[in-house]
Order: structure tokens, then sequence, then C-alpha cells
């Protein structure tokens, strides 16, 4: 089935182009078909890459989605058009009356700012409570699984001496969750964050389970009882050439920066890298989707609580 984005998203012809099924607004409305509402805050600063990355991954699944972008009204994106936010984005005040089958609150490059120093930090607790009464499952990514970690339960973030850049390999701890569904017991996936949190903070919260970590990157995937909270360290929806870009742009500025690892061949950047990680990361989200999203959302949305 497809996923309906709105209409003249840029990621569009990059979706058709990979073959993946994208059906217009104006042919959705048509249908006799109730899509699973998806709304994806986006607070990453390549707002149109990410749109696409979670574009393809949340197309991959069986059922019909219909995304919604939102963005916060206290924060204004720099390194986007004015007109791209005002066409395709919605704020929250336009959306708080709402409800939705699944939330995903991506990361966000402040991560050496304490929570309380970010700026939208106010506006964004109040989403993430929303969400509790408002979003039948929330997935939260990198900075944004630290910042629902932090909100809801407590949990601290904590400086790394340097920046976790490359792909890791991990492990499956919890087999028995529908999430980590078809994972081979060791898969890979992308990191690129300067701080972490702990894995004895997270087993002190009641109901919370790790579902899979890395010796090196650390935890990498939880969630709470029932799946209604989700939370990924990393960034499976990366493109092949995320880190590359990251990497280059850090060595331009000046920045202190190793080659990530695990990434290019015989980590020589001059060579192209090898992906390693996506079929992991379309399981990952499809699994979220049919196991977490669709299989426990109530068909009247109105019906969450």
């Amino acid at each position: 089935m497809p996923i309906m984005i709105p209409t003249g998203l840029p990621a569009t012809s990059t979706l058709h182009d990979e073959n993946i099924f994208v059906i217009p607004e104006e042919r959705a409305i048509t249908q006799d078909i109730r899509p699973l509402r998806i709304a994806v805050l986006n607070l990453m600063p390549t707002k149109r890459a990410t749109e696409t990355q979670l574009s393809r991954l949340l197309g991959n699944t069986p059922l019909q989605v219909e995304l919604e972008l939102l963005q916060t009204s206290t924060h204004r994106a720099s390194h986007e058009t004015a007109d791209h936010m005002l066409t395709f984005y919605k704020t929250f005040e336009e959306v708080r009356d709402q409800r939705y089958d699944g939330l995903v609150i991506t990361g966000a490059p402040v991560e050496k700012l304490e929570f309380e120093e970010v700026d939208y930090w106010p506006e964004l607790c109040e989403i993430m409570d929303w969400s509790l009464t408002h979003v039948y499952s929330t997935f939260h990514i990198c900075w944004g699984a630290q910042a629902g970690l932090y909100h809801h339960y407590g949990v601290r973030k904590y400086p790394l001496e340097k920046k976790l850049f490359g792909i890791f390999p991990h492990e499956v701890e919890y087999k028995r969750s529908m999430l980590m569904r078809g994972f081979d017991d060791v898969f890979m996936a992308p990191h690129s964050r300067h701080t972490t949190v702990r894995r004895e903070d997270v087993e002190k919260i009641p109901g919370m389970r790790i579902l899979a970590s890395s010796l090196e990157a650390g935890v990498y995937v939880m969630c709470n009882k029932g799946g209604r909270q989700v939370f990924v360290t990393g960034h499976s929806e990366y493109d092949p050439d995320t880190l590359k870009k990251e990497y280059l742009r850090d060595l331009s500025q000046g920045l202190p920066i190793e080659v990530p690892k695990n990434y290019f061949p015989d980590d020589d950047p001059s060579r192209e890298p090898l992906v390693t990680w996506r079929g992991h990361a379309n399981l990952l989200y499809s699994n979220w989707i049919n196991h977490f999203v669709y299989q426990g959302t109530p068909y009247d949305l109105q019906e969450i609580k």
C-alpha cells in the first residue's frame, strides 16, 4: 500500500525513483479506507533529507499511511526556506485537538546543550505530554529519544569523550518483542552523537525494556510496556551518504572528527561507503507500524487515551 504525503513535497520524486508507492492527497480522499495517521515532528536542520528518509521507511508497509509534518512554533528553521515550512508543515497549535495513530520525534543537533537551554524545550515538553493522550505510539529518535527519556522518566544524558560516529554492531537482547521480529542476532545501525544515556538508568524505569544494544554504542532500542513509547538512540533512517556528508562538513569547519567507523571500505574516505544497515532499518519501522501501531490503535482515533 502507498504512503500519502503532502502534494508537491520534494521527497516525492526521490521516492518514485526508488519504486516506493506514493499516493497524492487528491486520490487518497476518494478511497474508502482509513489510513494510519502518522505525524513527524521534524527537529532536524536538514528538513528535506529527513522527510525523504522517514517517508521511505514509513512507506515500506502493506498499510496505507498518511503523513503529517509538524514543526515547533517557538523555533524558526534556519536551514530551510520559509516557503517550504509554510507549505508542508503545521505547528502544534494547529493539530493539538487532533489524534494520531503514531508520532515520530526526530533527533536534533542540540545535544551539547542542557535540555532546558534548548529554545523550544517548553513546547517540546508540551508535545510529549500531549502524545500520551493523543497518540497511540510514539517513536523517538536519537536526541528525541534522550529528550523523551529525560522528560517522561528523568533519565539524564552524559557527554562522551569523543563523538560516537559510524556504523556499529548491535545485539538483540529481547527476541520476544514484536519490534525485533525478523532481526538477526547481530545487526548494524548508524550513530552520530556526542552524548549517551546509561543502561543502569534505563533499567530503573518500571515497565521499560531494553530490546537491543551495542558494546560500543550502548543501549539502542527501548520500549515501555505495551509499546506506547519507543526510544531509538541511533539513526537507522540515514541515507548511504549521510555520515559522509557529516564527516566532510566537520572537516571543512576544522572540527575534531574521526573517519566514521565501519563505514568506508578499509576506512578510506575516497571510496564509496558500504550500506550495511538499511534492511534492518526497514524492518524496525515496518515492525513498529504493523505491530505497535496498527495492531493496537483504535479504529476511531477519538478513543485513544
